[in-house]
């Protein structure tokens, strides 16, 4: 059978639901939080020039942008076609294969694709102040602009690294002029640029949406990020956890003719979200209960209120069987427990090899979606709990006002 046959007989075979390879995803910055379930020996499998395994993708159809070491289809999700490891083909080419069919009508009129993926991000200290571009800003270098939401799983956390708490913006005091001093001192020395920010300890079951262009400094939990399909940011704090960040970090992002410039750099910021006084009002998401069962089950949303992604939190207590429907194709990933998910096993991840198949992440197509996925969790004690991730076309994603 050629490609376009075995994509298909595969998408059939499983009733519109397809089971997909585990992601780990190198990054040169930062340390391991080693919460990733990945096995000790295999967070630097690809050699320490790569860096630790700090990232699992979900349902992506972008690479990472990690630079000339980096293979071509690094980040990309693999859908399992058969018992082995090589027996796969690209999720990506299961969307351009199948289409509307897998994703929907509306995604592929406006997007042309699947546009969003997830990830869980680990790292042990937490991460430089950085922002990420605009649509308008990244269109001038050929990418996307990189909305994205942030969820902290209970069951992916079992210590809190060295620093619980995110940065976001800028004190609703501190002035232009201030930030550009810091951003001038980049190759001087330390430009301890947080002084200008503020930081709200992170609580476990909620989130955050951090819009694209606000400064943010992630703390030291694992975090689940439904995002836009981009990879772009600019680092405006140059040591962070005892490691430096040359300048190329700050303006590799901007056009070439625009690299010296420091008033370029802070052009990228949406000064006024950035310096938002009431900030955690209207960018903190605690859950909000989308649908439940009692002694059955309870579904959450955790990512909403934006026009980009959105996630839900589903739980079905054990012994129970529930059949949910929604309005758009999904990936998802378990965090807790196992059982049946259409006609598939599924399990949560205990330990993993890199390279290893699990069963543990899926995702939905439109039509399977539509029609209802079953679940069924085989636990006589455990919740069996899982993620699902969605792009803008969810029409119950609830769009409060965060302005009340």
């Amino acid at each position: 059978m050629n490609q376009s046959q075995i994509i298909r007989q595969t998408y059939d075979r499983n009733g519109g639901i397809l089971k997909l390879i585990p992601v780990f995803v190198p990054r040169q910055f930062s340390s391991p939080g080693h919460r990733l379930r990945l096995h000790p020996d295999d967070y630097f499998a690809l050699g320490t020039i790569r860096g630790g395994m700090k990232e699992r993708w979900f349902s992506s159809t972008i690479a990472a942008n990690n630079g000339p070491l980096a293979p071509a289809d690094e980040g990309m999700s693999y859908v399992s076609c058969g018992t082995a490891p090589d027996e796969r083909f690209l999720l990506k080419d299961a969307v351009d294969e199948l289409r509307e069919v897998l994703v929907g009508k509306e995604m592929m009129e406006k997007f042309g694709g699947w546009p969003m993926y997830a990830k869980f991000f680990d790292n042990a200290v937490p991460l430089f102040h950085h922002l990420h571009l605009t649509f308008k800003d990244a269109a001038k270098v050929g990418r996307l602009g990189k909305p994205e939401a942030y969820y902290f799983p209970p069951q992916y956390n079992n210590y809190e690294g060295s620093l619980p708490a995110t940065y976001f913006g800028f004190d609703p005091d501190c002035t232009k002029e201030e930030v550009r001093e810091r951003l001038l001192a980049y190759e001087a020395g330390d430009n301890r640029i947080t002084e200008l920010s503020r930081a709200y300890r992170i609580q476990l079951g909620t989130g955050w949406y951090t819009p694209p262009g606000v400064v943010h400094a992630p703390g030291s939990y694992l975090t689940y990020e439904p995002q836009w399909n981009s990879d772009v940011n600019s680092v405006y704090e140059n040591v962070a956890s005892g490691e430096v960040y040359n300048r190329g970090f700050l303006v590799e992002n901007l056009p070439e003719n625009e690299k010296d410039s420091i008033d370029a750099v802070m052009e990228l910021m949406d000064w006024e979200a950035n310096t938002d006084p009431h900030y955690k009002k209207h960018y903190f998401r605690p859950p909000l209960l989308a649908s439940e069962q009692e002694g059955v089950y309870v579904e959450k949303w955790v990512v909403y209120g934006n026009d980009y992604v959105g996630a839900k939190e589903l739980t079905v207590l054990p012994g129970q069987t529930v059949t949910i429907k929604d309005s758009g194709a999904y990936g998802c990933i378990l965090t807790q427990g196992f059982g049946t998910l259409g006609g598939y096993r599924c399990e949560t991840a205990g330990m993993l090899r890199f390279g290893q198949l699990s069963a543990d992440e899926f995702f939905v197509g439109q039509e399977a979606a539509e029609k209802g996925v079953t679940i069924t969790n085989n636990s006589v004690c455990e919740p069996l709990v899982m993620l699902k991730h969605f792009g803008p076309n969810h029409p119950e994603m609830p769009m409060p006002s965060f302005d009340d």
